[in-house]
């Protein structure tokens, strides 16, 4: 789209700020060596202003300017917005530089700043950043600035924007080759029909081969017929999965630049990609002092949109999470036995005490799976070197947190709840393993 700019405004270069500050204790010097042509040093200067402000009316005309901003974005993946300009007869002196002024969550400081380049006669700048945070963005102005011929005063302009960025959230390993070949040798796939697997539900007798799990043999049949048979199982289908995300304080601290939840996320929608695959029911939850968000449940891969979609409602509070809440009014919801994957964090035993109580009612009922991620920088300070007082009180503080998180989380264990806890970059794969051996034991029937 191209802009129309209004008359351009024009300031001293950099280098007019150097000339003036050489020039003035030159003027000191010629004062005092000859007070009579003390004239010299404000003609100088009106010399230099008058040079200024030849050097703003030779400065090149600006014929256009286009800012192409893209629609939608994901938070974490590099997002580029590119500058066009074109001028009227003569090229600038140096190359022009852009800025970008928007909304923070795009950009750390909500400003962007990058020279333009030229090609084939036109000057362009591709900007790149990367979302921090999810949501719509605005891109809300720009600037243009130019230095003329004799580099002593620069034009710039100004230009409101009305454009605004969606940042969804991050599905990047659903693209990526190991998963598309994980789906394509799976023991599930998207077609429609009886998938032999590891499940609970009887399929067929077989012969027995070397090299199976001598726990099929059905001894029966077998010597009914004075040869081995084994027991074949039909993958389970059709589950409820329910990704829980707790929205609250912690969960929106950043961990490596991009808050927990939006790694939670990622890695949820990852898991749900494969869910769909395997012909599962897929839902999104979201709740912080109360609950926000509970998609429909998604049946096929083709509406995985929606849950993109439902993720990206979810909303950054800096609430403490109501778990009791939160875990009931799911439970009240949800007519059948499910599997309900929680991602949450918590800080001490004390805060963890109610949750803890939450998802044991859960268990009850539901097949529950608790994600958390490691806390690194606790293990950081445990590891690093003691060089005095203040840290070996650090290491101590964080040995004793360490334990207590190791506590709550084999209190849960002990509870039949099955843990996941793993670094952010790992946190996906782990998830991952832990739904497939879920759908292995075939426990969710």
């Amino acid at each position: 789209m191209a802009l129309r700019w209004p008359f351009p405004v024009f300031y001293p270069s950099a280098r007019t700020a150097v000339l003036l500050a050489l020039a003035a204790p030159l003027a000191v010097v010629l004062a005092a060596a000859a007070p009579r042509a003390w004239i010299a040093a404000p003609a100088l200067g009106a010399a230099l202003l008058v040079m200024v402000l030849l050097d703003a009316l030779l400065a090149p005309a600006l014929a256009d300017l286009r800012v192409i901003v893209p629609e939608d974005g994901e938070v974490g993946e590099a997002l580029s917005l590119t500058v066009l300009a074109d001028f009227r007869i003569d090229m600038p002196r140096a190359a022009p530089v852009a800025a970008l002024a928007l909304d923070p969550r795009l950009a750390p400081g909500g400003r962007l700043v990058a020279p333009l380049r030229r090609d084939n006669g036109a000057w362009s700048a591709e900007i790149e950043t990367r979302p921090t945070r999810r949501g719509t963005g605005a891109v809300s102005a720009v600037w243009l600035r130019w230095d003329g011929p004799l580099g002593l005063a620069s034009r710039q302009v100004r230009r409101d924007l009305a454009a605004a960025i969606r940042i969804r959230p991050n599905i990047a390993p659903v693209r990526s080759p190991a998963l598309q070949l994980f789906l394509r040798d799976a023991q599930f796939g998207m077609v429609a029909r009886r998938i032999r697997g590891e499940g609970t539900e009887f399929e067929a007798l077989a012969d027995y081969e070397p090299g199976m799990d001598r726990r099929r043999i059905d001894w029966k049949s077998s010597a009914r017929h004075a040869r081995l048979f084994a027991k074949e199982y039909e993958t389970e289908r059709n589950n409820q999965i329910v990704f829980a995300f707790d929205c609250g304080q912690t969960m929106c601290e950043p961990i490596a630049g991009l808050p927990r939840i939006d790694r939670a996320v990622t890695a949820a929608l990852t898991t749900a990609w494969i869910a769909l695959g395997a012909q599962d029911r897929v839902a999104i939850y979201g709740f912080a002092q109360r609950p926000q968000v509970l998609s429909p449940f998604v049946t096929a891969p083709r509406d995985f949109a929606r849950l993109q979609e439902a993720a990206a409602a979810l909303d950054y509070s800096a609430e403490q999470p109501n778990f009791t809440l939160a875990l009931s009014t799911l439970a009240a919801r949800l007519r059948r036995r499910s599997l309900l994957v929680v991602f949450s964090e918590f800080t001490d035993p004390t805060s963890a005490e109610l949750m803890i109580e939450s998802m044991r009612r859960l268990v009850e009922r539901h097949r529950v799976i608790f994600v958390v991620m490691a806390d690194a920088e606790l293990a950081d300070f445990v590891a690093a070197p003691v060089r005095s007082a203040q840290d070996a009180a650090m290491a101590v503080t964080a040995t004793t947190l360490l334990q207590q998180r190791t506590l709550v989380l084999q209190r849960l264990r002990r509870a039949g709840i099955l843990v996941v806890e793993a670094p952010y970059q790992h946190i996906g794969n782990r998830l991952l393993d832990a739904y497939l051996a879920v759908k292995r034991a075939g426990s969710l029937g």
